[in-house]
């Protein structure tokens, strides 16, 4: 099993001892070997992740799903492009990804959004009628606002911020899943991921980022907070960097008797 993970500006890659498979990151310029976290890590640049899934090819490798936006998180550099391109780089596809991920929210929401429900001052959107029919607020992430506008500009919809292909109806979730699929596809993930597959990540990387339970709840818009819960797992190497209360308070003072 490979793992390929995004930590920042590089990405790691974790497997057991392969000289054969040594020997293929140290084909890929800026590696670094890390002996604490026992894995490989290189620069998060553009192709990179293609390129790893191509050198092992044929091998078990499992990629942080966060790695399929890996093109979508570069978009603000193409402000500059005009209408007639934005629509050829896909970019309503990538504005529906983007909100599902940086929101939190489930594929029948994000196809329900109106262009009214997004709140640019206050950074939010407003989910109406969502499951159970309990109207919430969500974050409005400032990368996706900035993909939001490009896309706004270029195809300038009406009443659903995403419309489909019939007149007066919005994009269907199907489409949405098709979308998904593609991205999965073109990022090189082999795992077997849905739209929702975000939304779980959306409340997982919170979850590890120190935001509360309880706040994750509500953007989640969960009724119940054992239905949240499902997301407070975590990995034995985020274990591993958690020190016992023990030790910070002992610890020292039994450095100081050895000594």
């Amino acid at each position: 099993m490979i793992e390929v993970r995004k930590d920042g500006e590089r990405i790691t890659i974790s497997f057991p001892y392969d000289p054969d498979y040594i020997a293929k990151i140290k084909t890929i310029e800026g590696y670094r070997w890390h002996p604490e976290e026992r894995c490989w890590s290189v620069p998060h640049s553009e192709g990179v992740v293609k390129r790893i899934v191509s050198l092992f090819e044929g091998e078990k490798v499992e990629a942080d799903l966060s790695l399929c936006l890996e093109d979508l998180r570069r978009e603000l550099v193409s402000r500059k492009y005009s209408p007639k391109t934005i629509k050829a780089s896909n970019i309503k596809h990538r504005a529906i990804l983007l909100l599902v991920y940086s929101s939190g929210l489930r594929v029948s929401e994000v196809v329900n959004v109106k262009a009214e429900d997004i709140d640019v001052p206050r950074g939010l959107i407003h989910i109406k009628g969502a499951k159970g029919r309990k109207d919430r607020y969500t974050l409005l992430s400032e990368v996706a606002l900035g993909t939001l506008s490009l896309y706004l500009k270029s195809y300038r919809p009406v009443k659903w911020l995403f419309p489909g292909q019939q007149e007066g109806r919005h994009v269907t979730t199907r489409t949405v899943q098709k979308i998904f699929d593609d991205a999965v596809k073109k990022a090189g993930i082999i795992k077997e991921v849905s739209v929702h597959s975000l939304r779980h990540s959306f409340a997982t990387h919170l979850l590890e980022s120190g935001v509360d339970l309880r706040y994750i709840q509500e953007l989640l818009g969960h009724k119940s907070s054992k239905t949240t819960e499902v997301y407070t797992h975590v990995s034995n190497k985020d274990l591993s960097k958690i020190r016992s209360p023990l030790d910070s308070i002992l610890g020292q003072e039994v450095a100081s008797e050895d000594k």
